[in-house]
């Protein structure tokens, strides 16, 4: 079992990298209110996650910018920590990054938790500075959340996996390597190739 020390020095790895871009308004992006579901499909299989529009609202409306755009088709999870998360939603295949609008604020102060299944957004140690990259987690990792959380602030959940677990736990136990710079990225390509915003 791994200490609570190593799992603090583990969430400095959710990181992602910020780059020059359109800064898009969030409020912009339309209403979400009959939007409750999105199915990712990978080359490992299918994953469905419902999303959590009242609890999150813009984290929401920020992810469902880049799922209803095609900017999360052809993305990889390019970090894998087993007992821990799968990150993914900012690199392609060769590592190259795509372009992400504005970073979105964090909604940790939501009372989710960061419990087995949830999915949260990945940012650097500006707390507010998420915006395509998000993590699954492996387990119930609650150091992540805001209560609990040396920064006070902690890692927003927007979501959590209702259907394909198996899928993301089969993603937790790939092997993995360095890659341009990056550690933790799987040796074999994991890619989103489609995400499907379901109507509820």
């Amino acid at each position: 079992m791994k200490s609570k020390s190593a799992f603090l020095t583990l969430s400095y790895f959710l990181l992602l990298f910020t780059f020059v871009s359109p800064c898009y308004s969030i409020q912009e992006l339309g209403k979400i209110e009959d939007i409750k579901l999105v199915k990712l499909e990978t080359n490992k299989g299918n994953i469905t996650i419902k999303l959590f529009a009242n609890e999150a609202p813009e984290t929401v409306k920020n992810f469902l910018y880049y799922a209803e755009n095609g900017h999360y088709e052809g993305t990889i999870f390019h970090r894998v920590i087993k007992g821990f998360m799968i990150q993914g939603g900012g690199h392609l295949p060769d590592m190259s990054p795509i372009n992400p609008i504005a970073p979105v604020v964090n909604e940790s102060n939501n009372n989710l938790s960061n419990k087995k299944g949830t999915v949260a957004m990945a940012r650097t140690n500006d707390p507010h500075s998420a915006t395509s990259q998000f993590f699954i987690n492996l387990v119930t990792n609650e150091f992540l959340d805001k209560k609990n959380a040396q920064d006070d602030f902690g890692y927003c959940v927007f979501g959590e996996v209702i259907e394909g677990m198996e899928v993301v736990e089969n993603i937790g136990e790939v092997t993995t390597n360095n890659k341009s710079g990056h550690s933790d990225v799987p040796v074999e390509n994991i890619i989103i190739n489609k995400i499907e915003v379901i109507d509820q």
